[in-house]
């Protein structure tokens, strides 16, 4: 090959693919988009590289590339080459290969676990099933030799009782247990290559730490090399041995993980290892990609001349005192509460049989009692099944409880009556996890503004409405000229934004956030937080701040109450949940959450470094 990447040479003897000069273009109506431009780099034996970068980056397209499952049209590989080092054929050209020879190799050779495990496999078979059929399919084995490899393999990914799972559906099991089923999926022809996209993103902390660990323990055992690909450099800190940093379809930077965490070059990865809420200390806000970049005369990304010029001054500049924080806290607590839960529970009937007779229930929230003083922010976190989303919508009464009171500014909101429930949602606004299925596609995201204004007779005219909705879209973020377009023209986070200006529209004096930002890319979620937190303190909303993820939690909220099985597991300020949690489970929880730890990052390197050269 006539180039290769730092840290890989041509005469490499252990490489299994090295990829040059990639490009893949798409033809649309604006033009060619380069999704992948000029992309080159090695991979080893037995080594695992992350490619990090936001949506749009190009680092899916490359995975995609690889597999030679780019759709044609609008999609086309237009230059470079895929060498791969093979087991048994030694060196060929991946682009080379016919479909019949590619479709071998793929799940043979390279397999790949898709981002949404749900959308992957399919509704109508059982997990087992479709494990089985890879196996049959490219190792040519009995049913029954299958059917024993399959549930060997739900065995090795620690699927709890094998046998069992084997004959469930895929949205009989949880998202941790989809992802495993993924893996073992791609895991069942012993591959060279592993390509994982995305494969946490969504996940509870506590599952994606899991799931790290498993396929670490996989890689080890199979002397297996991983194309790990993520938006997250925390999860990269603790999977990668080395990262490819892409920007706009192009490498802008690549390099051990200790390089890139120690000492950045490029002012998009430095934005990206400072936009990640942080454990350790309080920041006021969040900094982004664009402090720390920007577009020349020429209309190259350069490094922005700001006061965030290094990850040091973006915490030095911008951190919270501990006497800021308890002065906070003491005057909330001087407050009379604006919303008061008491020993609340919303149960579900467990039906069976042919009369649907009540056999027991499923105790989503299990006597929870809080309250929540006014222009605070209080963080609900916990795992998928907490409790946490069923305790927001009781709230709401979008749900309805079975027993205990919700008391909203001095008044019993329990039992009132829907008209009255009506009016009382004006006031309290829930912003929900997914933005593009809580917004109709068949509408602009003008009159989806619009439309709670006029139900609610707020303003007098749709021309003053239009000219409110207007006003709020440039409050989140975006423009006038966005108001006659559908939501399927909006990035994610440009739609969550809309959502919360939707929220907006009715003045309210309290907002649920539910999930609201666990799908967006870290920049982009930043942004979000910051958004949040802006209009909080211009509006002085209180919030109710659901989430998973507890680094996210910690930088939102003023008290934070940790839920486990319907139940309150802990509640207290943030910074003493942190510093002193007193559940194991909270620690649990902790404990799971990526690390940006230099020394940890060094240590490891050099274990791993040891270990690829015994192997």
């Amino acid at each position: 090959m006539s180039t290769t990447t730092p840290g890989a040479t041509s005469n490499d003897l252990d490489f299994l693919l090295k990829v040059d000069h990639l490009s893949t273009y798409f033809k649309t109506e604006a033009g060619i988009v380069k999704a992948v431009d000029d992309v080159s780099f090695t991979l080893r034996k037995g080594e695992t590289i992350g490619i990090v970068g936001e949506s749009g980056s190009g680092k899916s397209v490359t995975a995609l590339s690889l597999m030679r499952l780019i759709p044609n049209p609008p999609g086309n590989i237009v230059g470079g080459s895929l060498i791969f080092n093979h087991p048994e054929k030694g060196i060929i050209d991946l682009r080379h290969l016919s479909t019949k020879e590619m479709q071998f190799e793929r799940g043979n050779s390279i397999s790949m676990i898709f981002q949404e495990p749900m959308t992957s496999l399919n509704p109508v078979f059982t997990c087992g099933d479709q494990v089985m059929e890879t196996i049959i399919l490219h190792q040519k084995v009995s049913k029954q030799e299958a059917r024993r490899r399959t549930i060997e393999l739900f065995d090795k990914v620690e699927l709890p009782q094998p046998e069992v799972i084997f004959s469930k559906y895929p949205h009989q099991l949880s998202g941790g247990q989809k992802q495993r089923v993924m893996i073992a999926m791609a895991m069942s022809c012993n591959p060279s290559i592993l390509i994982a996209d995305e494969p946490t993103t969504a996940l509870d902390v506590t599952v994606q730490s899991r799931i790290l660990d498993l396929m670490r323990q996989l890689r080890d055992e199979n002397n297996m090399s991983i194309l790990f690909i993520t938006h997250d450099l925390g999860v990269i800190s603790e999977i990668a041995d080395r990262v490819i940093v892409m920007y706009h379809g192009k490498i802008v930077e690549q390099g051990t993980v200790f390089e890139i965490f120690n000492n950045p070059k490029h002012p998009y990865t430095k934005g990206l290892l400072a936009c990640r809420p942080k454990l350790d200390i309080r920041l006021k806000v969040l900094p982004v990609v664009s402090d720390f970049m920007e577009r020349d005369m020429d209309g190259n990304f350069v490094e922005k001349n700001s006061k965030f010029n290094s990850l040091g001054q973006a915490i030095l500049f911008n951190y919270i005192t501990e006497d800021d924080l308890e002065d906070r806290n003491k005057k909330l607590a001087q407050l009379e509460p604006q919303l008061r839960v008491k020993n609340l529970k919303t149960w579900f009937p467990i039906k069976k049989g042919l009369f649907g007779k009540v056999s027991g229930h499923v105790k989503a929230v299990d006597d929870v009692s809080f309250e929540v003083y006014p222009g605070e922010t209080i963080g609900l976190v916990g795992e998928s099944g907490c409790g946490k989303t069923t305790l927001g919508r009781s709230i709401l009464r979008l749900i309805e409880p079975s027993e205990g009171s919700i008391e909203f500014e001095g008044k019993d909101i329990t039992h009132i009556k829907s008209d009255d429930l009506r009016k009382l949602r004006k006031d309290i606004q829930i912003i929900f996890q997914d933005p593009y299925s809580s917004l109709n596609p068949k509408m602009t995201i003008g009159e989806a503004i619009i439309e709670p204004m006029r139900v609610n007779r707020i303003l007098e005219s749709d021309y003053a409405r239009k000219k409110k909705a207007i006003e709020l879209l440039e409050k989140v973020g975006l423009k006038k000229i966005h108001f006659n377009r559908y939501p399927h023209e909006f990035s994610g986070g440009q739609r969550q934004r809309v959502c919360i200006a939707r929220a907006l529209a009715l003045n309210p004096k309290f907002i649920i956030c539910d999930e609201s930002v666990s799908a967006l890319d870290v920049s982009v979620q930043a942004q979000v937080l910051n958004l949040l937190n802006q209009l909080k303190e211009e509006f002085n909303f209180t919030y109710i701040f659901i989430s998973h993820d507890l680094s996210v939690v910690k930088f939102m909220s003023d008290r934070i109450i940790v839920m486990n099985k319907g139940k309150i597991e802990e509640m207290g300020f943030s910074e003493d949940i942190y510093r002193d949690p007193k559940s194991e489970y909270t620690k649990r929880l902790i404990h799971s959450i990526p690390k940006v730890d230099l020394e940890n990052i060094l240590r490891t390197s050099k274990a791993r470094q040891l270990q690829l050269r015994n192997s």
